[in-house]
């Protein structure tokens, strides 16, 4: 009977993605940001040897959305590594941000 009433549950969802949008934007850094009701986080690009970044799209969710963004993110690395090997951290030395 639970299983029959989880199966009812499932809702099929259609989303359709605007061909400029499907093509993607690279970015290299993302900066994070939050407060009690939203999670804010800018990815921007940052062209190799310049000291200006251009913010390429900024993502608000909220706390909830936020945290099953991390779980499908850890999820997806972890399937990543098991396939690519692991992910080594290269930070970037020496990057000092001002916010005008």
């Amino acid at each position: 009977m639970a299983k029959e009433a989880a199966q009812e549950d499932v809702v099929n969802i259609q989303v359709d993605v605007d061909p400029v949008v499907a093509q993607g934007m690279y970015v290299n850094l993302a900066i994070g940001n939050f407060n009690r009701e939203e999670f804010v986080t800018d990815f921007v690009f940052l062209q190799p040897g310049s000291t200006k970044g251009q913010v390429r799209s900024r993502v608000i969710l909220s706390p909830r959305n936020a945290k099953r963004l991390m779980t499908m993110m850890q999820e997806n690395i972890a399937t990543y590594e098991s396939k690519f090997g692991v992910i080594t951290e290269d930070p970037q030395a020496g990057v000092q941000f001002s916010f005008n």
